[in-house]
């Protein structure tokens, strides 16, 4: 398969690549795209052969459903029924990194929701996302736009790494501002439970309704008979090559045993790379340093995540070691990923 690639300066005077893709979204093809999340891989969510390229150009799991993007708030037509603490959601959060789990239409096809009778849809807030699904003409079904496993894309040139020749179209645009994907509400259950957390926190949610909880999934690792309501919640996701280990505890006993387990990988004839914060940048004796930001910004960190673990992949090392942050705010997104992408291998050092 050729792959066409697009880069989008200017929205106004590049439109044709937006108006060339969206035709391939309405004649069956893939298109990966940006979003203010990270970038996606979409096709026409209402074509269950379309969709099904999109299991195929990730190598993903046909079990585990995928992700409706839509331009507009209006959604009857796609779900049976949009709940009173929904509609609040929406009207807070969209546009924005914000999805939300409800029962879906005949219409969907069963291979977009994983055979299961309800479906995440969000309304991304971006505007070459929005105009691509506005050109298009229909619903795009998109999870993102990497294979399968391995850190999401934010850089469209780690689109064009994972995908050229497996996809019909890359359009490029902005690196994406949040850097994980969007927070996931389950609003066919009461009180509504968080399914993976996102840019969107379980406290800006709680403003919404109090009663908002995580799910008790996100607390440990799954089992296989797990059937996953929501993309993200069963497999290991977000993996580089290398093997991640995170070390969470106080700032400087982590720091500590993360020097000695560096001098240790290194006496064996490994390269590790190490991804801490700009304050703890200079704290480490050997291995390759890379900052996420600073640990007061953890926004900034979020969205350097999974960059981060590709150019550890770039350089080349057998292991990453990663400090943990605090799970409140972004910070619980950010541990989320961390532990999918180091399949739950976490060394506490208090």
């Amino acid at each position: 398969m050729e792959t066409k690639v697009a880069i989008i300066k200017d929205i106004n005077t590049d439109i044709r690549f937006i108006e060339e893709a969206g035709k391939v979204i309405r004649n069956g093809g893939t298109v990966a795209f940006p979003t203010e999340t990270v970038y996606g891989l979409g096709a026409n969510a209402l074509d269950d052969e379309a969709v099904k390229k999109i299991f195929i150009a990730k190598g993903r799991p046909q079990d585990n459903p995928l992700i409706i993007h839509v331009s507009t708030k209006e959604i009857s037509g796609l779900v049976k029924d949009v709940p009173e603490v929904a509609q609040k959601i929406i009207d807070k959060f969209w546009p924005g990194p914000l999805t939300v789990i409800l029962e879906k239409k005949d219409i969907i096809p069963n291979v977009t929701s994983a055979n299961l009778n309800t479906i995440g849809i969000r309304m991304p807030n971006s505007e070459i996302a929005l105009k691509l699904i506005e050109l298009a003409e229909r619903p795009i079904a998109a999870p993102s736009a990497n294979i399968s496993g391995r850190p999401s894309p934010t850089e469209v040139e780690r689109c064009v790494e994972d995908l050229n020749g497996r996809v019909d179209y890359i359009i490029g645009g902005e690196s994406s501002d949040i850097g994980v994907e969007s927070t996931i509400v389950d609003c066919t259950v009461n009180p509504p439970l968080v399914l993976r957390p996102g840019g969107i926190t379980l406290e800006m949610l709680k403003e919404i309704n109090p009663e908002i909880e995580l799910d008790k999934a996100l607390k440990s690792k799954p089992n296989d008979d797990f059937k996953p309501k929501a993309p993200g919640m069963k497999y290991k996701h977000y993996a580089p090559n290398a093997h991640l280990k995170i070390i969470k505890g106080k700032n400087e006993k982590t720091i500590e045993i993360i020097n000695e387990i560096v001098e240790n990988y290194i006496e064996k004839g490994n390269d590790v790379a190490i991804l801490t914060t700009n304050e703890n940048l200079n704290k480490f004796n050997n291995g390759k340093v890379i900052s996420l930001g600073s640990e007061n910004d953890l926004k900034e960190i979020a969205k350097n995540l999974f960059e981060a673990l590709r150019k550890c992949d770039d350089l080349g090392v057998q292991y990453i070691l990663c400090q943990g942050f605090e799970e409140n705010g972004v910070g619980l997104a950010i541990m989320n990923r961390l532990n999918k992408a180091a399949g739950y291998d976490i060394l506490r050092s208090e």
